[in-house]
């Protein structure tokens, strides 16, 4: 692997018509890969639109990964089943961070949408998804589909970090 090149948090948002593992309904939580850093959400009992609000922060590296998760229903006394697998490619939120370094100028307030992303084989999204800058801020919300289950989504916000702050204005 390279140097770090900044952080991304990611905040696990939500899910949507999560799969049924269980009798009625699963108990679903989230794994979130980037390189060899993991992180788990917690476990929502009995739930197909559960609700996390859930913030962890990873290094990225240079080649920039894809972020990866999965999802899986807890169960306590066998293995615990999966719920469906996404991506999303952090190339475009990495390269809105430096563009925004040139183009976007700290003093316009409000929201500036530096990148547009469509769905394509980098990514799981559901429909397009905008990088943007909002109060000096590179974010981006995506709906991510799961894939090899009959149905599901997870709702991501990502936000960059520089390891060096921009110099105020």
């Amino acid at each position: 692997m390279g140097e770090i090149i900044g952080l991304v948090k990611v905040t696990v948002v939500q899910g949507r018509r999560l799969v049924i593992r269980d009798f009625k309904t699963s108990d679903p939580y989230v794994v979130v890969k980037l390189g060899n850093q993991t992180a788990k959400t917690k476990v929502i009992n009995s739930c197909l639109n559960p609700t996390w609000n859930e913030e962890f922060t990873f290094s990225v590296m240079e080649p920039v990964e894809a972020l990866n998760l999965e999802v899986f229903d807890k169960d306590r006394f066998k293995s615990d089943d999966k719920m469906g697998t996404a991506h999303v490619s952090l190339q475009q939120i990495a390269s809105a961070a430096r563009l925004k370094k040139v183009v976007v100028q700290k003093a316009s307030a409000g929201e500036t949408r530096i990148r547009t992303v469509i769905p394509d084989s980098d990514n799981c999204l559901v429909t397009e998804s905008h990088v943007s800058c909002i109060d000096d801020e590179v974010v981006q919300d995506v709906w991510l589909r799961l894939c090899g289950v009959e149905s599901g989504e997870i709702g991501l916000k990502l936000k960059w970090v520089d390891l060096i702050p921009s110099p105020s204005k």
